[in-house]
C-alpha cells in the first residue's frame, strides 16, 4: 500500500494494492491545491499502471473542480484494463468526471491537423479535403433547411408561437431600411445597361431597341439578382453577426434553459421576413432600374418616356416580370437560411464570429448564382 499524507482537507490519495486495487481520494481537489499531486500521480501510473485499477473511492472528497476532474481522469487513463468502478461522491462529482472523460475522448479521436505541402500529392489531398468539406456543408445546410421548414410549419399552424414583434422588426431592418440603397444602385445599374446597350446598338442603327434590352435584362435577370446580392452583403452578414453575438453571450443557451426553441424565436421570424421583403425590394429595384434606363433614353437617346413605356408594354411580355419575381422568395429563403445557420455555428471567440460572417456572405452569393442558373435552365426547358 502506498499513501501520500498531507495536511487535513488538502488533496491527497491512497493506493491499495492486492487482487482488488483501489485508489482512495481525500481532500479538496481544486486548481489552487493540486500543484503537489501532479508528479506523485505520474509516478503511481508509471509504476503500477500495468496492473490496472478496479475501484476508485470518491467518498473522501471535500471539493472538486474541472482541474481536479481532469487530473483524476488523466490518472485513470494511465491504468490499463477497463475503467474502474466509482464509489461514493455526489452527482456533481461524477458529472464532472464524466465530462472530463468525454472531452479527453474527443481530443484522442480528433482528426489530425494536416500541414499543407506543395507537391502534387499534397494538392490532391487538399482538393479531396475541400471536396469533403463542401459535401458536409451541403448536408448540414439541407438538415438545417429541414429543421427550418418544421419550425415555419409549426408557426403557421400555431400562430401563438410566432414572435410577431421580431418579425416586424426584421422586416423593417432588412426591408424598409434597405430601400434607399436598393433604389440608388438599381437606378444606376439601369442607366449603365441602357448606355452600354445604346453604344453597341448605335453601330447598327437600332438604338430604339435599348428599350427591349432594358426591359428583358432588368425584369428577367438583373433586377432580382442585383437585389439578392445587395441583401446578401447587407442583411445576411447582419444576421450572422447578431446571432453569433447572442451565441457568444450564451443568450441562446439561456433560451433553451427557459424552454424556448431558437428555431421558433430566432430563425423563423428572419426567414419569413426575408421571404416577404425580398420580393418587395425586387419590385422596387425593377422599377428604379427601368427608370434609370428611361432617363438615359430620354436625356441621351432622345427617346420620349411615353414612347419608352409604350414600347416596353408592347414588346416585353408580362411573364418576364413574373419570372424575375418568382426567384425573389427563393433568394430570400436562401439568404436567411445561410445567415441564421452560420450564426448558430459561431463559437466563443471573436475570430470564430468573423470567420462565420465571411463564410455566410460567400455561401449566400454562391447560392444566389446557383439558384439563378437553375431557374434559367428551368424556364428554358419550359420555353418561357
Amino acid at each position: 500500500m502506498s499513501k501520500q499524507s498531507v495536511t487535513p482537507f488538502a488533496p491527497s490519495f491512497e493506493y491499495i494494492e492486492g487482487d482488488h486495487p483501489r485508489l482512495i481520494l481525500h481532500g479538496a481537489w481544486t486548481v489552487s491545491l493540486l500543484g503537489d499531486l501532479d508528479q506523485p500521480l505520474k509516478q503511481l501510473t508509471d509504476q503500477r499502471g500495468g496492473v490496472g485499477l478496479a475501484e476508485i473511492d470518491l467518498s473522501g472528497l471535500h471539493g472538486l473542480d474541472t482541474a481536479g476532474a481532469y487530473l483524476i481522469d488523466r490518472t485513470l487513463r494511465g491504468f490499463s484494463g477497463a475503467a474502474p468502478t466509482l464509489v461514493g461522491g455526489d452527482t456533481s462529482v461524477q458529472s464532472l468526471l464524466s465530462q472530463a472523460r468525454r472531452l479527453s475522448t474527443q481530443e484522442e479521436h480528433a482528426p489530425p491537423v494536416h500541414e499543407d505541402g506543395h507537391g502534387f500529392i499534397d494538392l490532391l489531398e487538399r482538393t479531396g479535403r475541400n471536396a469533403q468539406h463542401m459535401w458536409d456543408e451541403l448536408l448540414e445546410t439541407l438538415s438545417f433547411f429541414g429543421a427550418t421548414l418544421v419550425a415555419i410549419s409549426t408557426v403557421v399552424w400555431r400562430p401563438a408561437k410566432m414572435r410577431w414583434t421580431a418579425l416586424v422588426s426584421v422586416m423593417e431592418d432588412a426591408g424598409l431600411d434597405a430601400v434607399p440603397i436598393i433604389a440608388f444602385l438599381s437606378f444606376f445599374v439601369g442607366m449603365v445597361v441602357a448606355f452600354i446597350g445604346a453604344t453597341t446598338l448605335a453601330q447598327f442603327g437600332a438604338t430604339i431597341f435599348v428599350v427591349e434590352l432594358v426591359g428583358f435584362g432588368v425584369l428577367r435577370e438583373l433586377g432580382g439578382v442585383l437585389v439578392a446580392i445587395i441583401i446578401a452583403g447587407r442583411t445576411n452578414s447582419a444576421f450572422t453577426a447578431q446571432i453569433g453575438a447572442m451565441k457568444m453571450r450564451q443568450e441562446i443557451d439561456a433560451m433553451q434553459t427557459l424552454g424556448l426553441d431558437p428555431m421558433h424565436v430566432i430563425v423563423a421570424p428572419r426567414v419569413l421576413a426575408m421571404m416577404i421583403m425580398v420580393p418587395v425590394l425586387t419590385f422596387i429595384g425593377m422599377l428604379t432600374a427601368i427608370a434609370g434606363g428611361m432617363s438615359v433614353g430620354w436625356l441621351i437617346l432622345d427617346i420620349n418616356p411615353t414612347v419608352f413605356f409604350n414600347r416596353l408594354q408592347e414588346n416585353v411580355p408580362i411573364d418576364q416580370f413574373w419570372i424575375g419575381m418568382s426567384k425573389a422568395p427563393v433568394f430570400g429563403l436562401a439568404i436567411a437560411l445561410i445567415g441564421c445557420r452560420q450564426g448558430l455555428e459561431v463559437g466563443g471567440s471573436v475570430q470564430s464570429l468573423g470567420h462565420h460572417t465571411t463564410k455566410s456572405v460567400v455561401q449566400a452569393l454562391f447560392a444566389i448564382i446557383v439558384i439563378d442558373a437553375f431557374f434559367a435552365l428551368f424556364y428554358q426547358e419550359l420555353g418561357i
